[in-house]
C-alpha cells in the first residue's frame, strides 16, 4: 500500500498535527474497519493500540455491578486510548464501537515514543485530553440534572455531530447503556421526543427532525465540550454550540 498522506486523513486530530509530528506517527498507522459492538479496549487490560477514528462512533463505557453506562463518546474528532496519552497503560473503562466505521490504528508504543520525541505532539494530545475531561464532566452534570429526555437529546446531538448525518444507528440497547436506564425508560423517552417532533424512531435507527428543539432540551449540558474542542484543537474561540450538525467534529 502507498504511504498514508497527511492531506488524506479524515481524523481531525491527526489533521491538525504539524507535518513533522504526523511523520512521526505515519509509519505505524494502519487503516482498519470498526465493526459494530467491537471492543477496542477492555477494562483493566493493557492497551496495545490507540485508534484515530475516521468514521463511526466509539463509546467509552464504565462497567458497574448493575450494568453498563456510557461516560464518553469519540468520533472523527478524537482518539480512543487516552490513558496512553497520560502515561498509563490501562483503564477501568472499556471502549466499544457504537456505530461502525473506520479508524487508523497505531501501536501504543509508537505513540509513546513520538510523544517523548515531540513536545508539540504531547501538547496537542494533552489539549485533547482536556476536551474529553470536559465532556465527561458534562455527562456527570447531565446525569444529575437532566430528565431522561434531556439526556437522550444530548446524546443524539453528540452522535449526530460525529456521524454528520441525520440518520443515526441508535438501538434501544445502546441508548440504555448511554443513558444508564432500563429499556422501558428509553422507550418512554424516545416517544416523548417523537411526540414533540424532534426525532423519528424506527427499529435500530433514529432520524433527527429538529436539531434546534433538541438543543433547547439538552440545555447547558451540551455545548461546553464542543466549544472547548474548537478552542483548544481548532483555534475557534467564537464557536457557538447552536451551529449546524457538526458541533464536536466540524469540517
Amino acid at each position: 500500500m502507498p504511504p498514508l498522506e497527511h492531506a488524506s486523513v479524515r481524523n481531525r486530530l491527526l489533521a491538525t498535527l504539524s507535518p513533522d509530528d504526523f511523520d512521526r506517527l505515519q509509519p505505524g498507522l494502519m487503516a482498519i474497519v470498526l465493526d459494530m459492538r467491537e471492543m477496542l479496549i477492555s477494562a483493566q487490560r493493557a492497551i496495545e493500540h490507540v485508534y484515530f477514528v475516521e468514521t463511526g462512533v466509539v463509546s467509552i463505557i464504565a462497567d458497574q455491578s448493575d450494568g453498563r453506562i456510557e461516560i464518553g463518546l469519540i468520533g472523527p474528532e478524537g482518539v480512543v486510548g487516552t490513558p496512553i496519552l497520560l502515561g498509563a497503560d490501562r483503564s477501568p473503562h472499556s471502549a466499544m464501537v457504537q456505530a461502525e466505521g473506520t479508524a487508523l490504528r497505531l501501536p501504543a508504543s509508537a505513540l509513546r515514543a513520538a510523544m517523548d520525541a515531540s513536545p508539540s505532539l504531547r501538547e496537542i494530545l494533552g489539549r485533547y485530553v482536556q476536551t474529553m475531561m470536559v465532556q465527561i464532566g458534562q455527562t456527570a452534570y447531565a446525569n444529575a440534572d437532566l430528565t431522561i429526555e434531556g439526556r437522550l437529546a444530548r446524546w443524539i446531538l453528540m452522535t449526530q455531530d460525529r456521524l454528520e448525518q441525520d440518520e443515526l444507528p441508535l438501538t434501544h440497547e445502546f441508548l440504555s447503556i448511554m443513558l444508564g436506564v432500563r429499556r422501558p425508560g428509553v422507550t418512554t423517552a424516545i416517544h416523548g421526543l417523537e411526540g414533540f417532533g424532534m426525532i423519528r424512531a424506527r427499529r435500530g435507527q433514529i432520524t433527527v427532525l429538529d436539531r434546534e428543539k433538541l438543543l433547547d432540551l439538552a440545555g447547558d449540558a451540551y455545548g461546553s465540550a464542543e466549544a472547548e474542542y474548537r478552542r483548544l484543537i481548532l483555534g475557534a474561540p467564537d464557536y457557538r454550540a447552536t451551529s449546524s450538525a457538526s458541533g464536536a467534529a466540524p469540517s
